[in-house]
């Protein structure tokens, strides 16, 4: 039995078309929609201190550039405080030992923490041309689920068991 005979076939074949043809617009549509959203108002003080923002460094501009949601970076003058909400899931949210590695990084000493809170980060060592930096980050659901690795918060938020906006937080202190 052929499937696309007669014009019901042929008109489920056109309307297949059609819905291929129009997918990458609708797409586009979404992802315009989370770059044209107003930037969030990020945070003044983080951890008892002032924070002042930061220009993006060109890499991170270009990045910046795709990535469906706001990026921040800020200091409170000993640390670097890197924001990123997201609107929805996403691989472009990946995670920050990637980066590091990306740019050269020799990677050590990668572990959960848990801060003065109680909250539990995923941190590391970051390495290169004998400077070293303490890195630690994890992402915050809009009920305050945490997730410290972006595999698990990617899958729970495409499958829906955690809702956003989602805030990524990644700390970068010189050593």
């Amino acid at each position: 039995m052929r499937v696309f005979e007669g014009w019901v076939g042929k008109a489920m074949w056109a309307t297949l078309l059609i819905g291929c043809a129009l997918a990458p617009l609708a797409q586009r549509s979404v992802a315009g929609e989370v770059a044209n959203a107003p930037s969030p108002e990020w945070p003044t003080v983080w951890e008892g201190n002032a924070l002042r923002p930061l220009a993006l460094s060109a890499v991170e501009m270009r990045f910046a550039a795709r990535f469906p949601g706001h990026i921040a970076r800020l200091t409170d003058g000993e640390q670097v405080v890197v924001l990123r909400q997201v609107r929805q899931p996403t691989r472009m949210l990946h995670p920050a030992v990637d980066c590091y590695r990306g740019l050269g990084y020799r990677i050590e000493q990668a572990q959960l923490e848990r801060d003065a809170q109680q909250r539990l980060w995923r941190c590391f060592i970051a390495e290169r041309v004998g400077q070293r930096q303490r890195v630690c980050e994890r992402i915050v659901d809009a009920e305050g689920q945490a997730f410290t690795d972006a595999s698990s918060w990617f899958w729970a938020a495409q499958l829906g068991q955690s809702s956003g906006p989602w805030q990524a937080i990644t700390t970068a202190k010189p050593l």
